[in-house]
């Protein structure tokens, strides 16, 4: 679930000493000057990676080879930080408590391009944009990520909420945008504007309205606390839940099918209900079916394989590939130990990150980090890290 950021802000001066990064050479040899969250500073060799993995914990960030698993630096950054991939081939978006950062995982270095604002929430890739929504003021930023390059902010479209709560914005490839609609007390839809911002469509029958996803021809699904809305050739419709509480508030999406994947929720009064059902729900058909992996998952569990397969990694430390067509579970990828899902939602707990036909998945009680193929279903490699990590990440060039 992709929460904004709650916690303490930090001052002008501990950020700059916290994300200070500085890159020397010596002899051939690259190092990066990290400073730790206790103030003091740590050199640690900057070798080059591939296809970078990002990962937090607490005080800072691992980058890590997304091929090895080896870790290449630490950076500093005191605070509860998140991150997700920026859409090109070098960067990642790093929400802080000022806002968000962008991270250079190849140059293993954050840059100076940051989007301020109070409660950075969820970043969303699609098309050939990225798009950000900021909590704390409804403020929504799009850009094209491979402008990033350029060492600068990259100019973009922005659009205000009507009023600011934690919420979520995708644009689609006709320029139009979708937005959703509601306060600090409640969420009520969606709407959507076109490519200047004119209103072409709404829908308010959507509470709770949480998360999105984008699956075959540009079907974008918003989940709701009693089914989900989807958008689709200027319309919405909506598909309600077979309980009249039932909600869908993490969502996953594929190029490859009309089918989304979605978390599934049932007891309104649970102080945190571990859910063992999924919710399928097919965006040409305007169906929802609903799969029982006999195990509960966290909302970090989602995700979609190369083909387009539902993914989601238990309790019980499996992945569970799903045919998303049928509802059909078709094998069980063993990978970490068994866990249980923290009341807390910030603290860590086994992450499952798909990046084409390989499965990074962390393992926090062993300080672990393993990579899968996710079609043979064999263990590539793992690693131990010095400390335990929470969210997980990575380059994810193309949409």
């Amino acid at each position: 679930m992709n929460k904004s950021i709650r916690g303490r802000a930090l001052t002008g001066a501990a950020l700059a000493v916290a994300t200070a990064t500085v890159l020397t050479a010596c002899g051939g040899e690259t190092s990066s000057t990290d400073t730790k969250s206790d103030g003091t500073a740590s050199t640690t060799p900057a070798v080059a990676v591939k296809e970078p993995l990002v990962a937090t914990f607490d005080g800072g960030l691992y980058i890590l080879d997304g091929e090895s698993l080896k870790l290449a630096t630490t950076v500093g950054l005191p605070g509860f930080n998140r991150v997700n991939p920026a859409g090109d081939k070098d960067h990642v978006m790093v929400s802080t408590d000022s806002g968000f950062r962008v991270l250079n995982a190849t140059d293993q270095a954050l840059t100076d391009i940051e989007y301020k604002g109070a409660k950075p929430g969820h970043v969303v890739r699609h098309g050939a944009k990225t798009v950000l929504f900021t909590d704390g003021t409804g403020e929504v930023n799009v850009f094209d990520p491979t402008a990033l390059s350029s060492g600068k902010k990259p100019s973009g479209r922005t659009y205000t909420s009507a009023e600011a709560h934690h919420g979520v914005a995708i644009e689609l490839a006709d320029g139009s945008l979708l937005s959703t609609l509601g306060n600090e007390e409640k969420r009520t839809g969606a709407l959507v504007l076109d490519r200047n911002d004119k209103e072409i469509a709404r829908n308010e029958n959507c509470p709770g309205v949480h998360g999105e996803a984008a699956a075959e021809n540009e079907a974008v699904g918003v989940g709701c606390e009693d089914g989900i809305l989807i958008y689709k050739d200027g319309t919405f419709t909506k598909i309600d839940s077979p309980d009249d509480y039932g909600r869908i508030g993490n969502q996953a999406g594929s190029d490859a099918s009309p089918v989304l994947l979605g978390d599934y929720k049932s007891d309104p009064d649970a102080e945190l209900e571990r859910p063992t059902r999924v919710s399928l729900i097919d965006t040409k058909k305007k169906k929802l079916r609903l799969v029982d992996l006999g195990t509960s998952y966290s909302f970090r569990s989602l995700a979609r394989g190369p083909h387009g397969e539902a993914l989601v990694l238990g309790t019980d430390g499996a992945i569970h590939v799903i045919d998303p067509d049928t509802g059909k579970i078709e094998k069980e990828i063993p990978v970490v130990g068994d866990w249980q899902e923290p009341l807390d939602w910030q603290q860590a707990r086994p992450t499952l990150f798909v990046r084409g036909h390989v499965a990074y998945v962390s393992e926090p009680g062993k300080k672990a980090l393993h990579a899968v193929d996710v079609e043979t279903g064999k263990k590539i490699t793992s690693v131990t890290l010095p400390k335990s990590i929470n969210e997980l990440s990575g380059v994810v060039a193309g949409h």
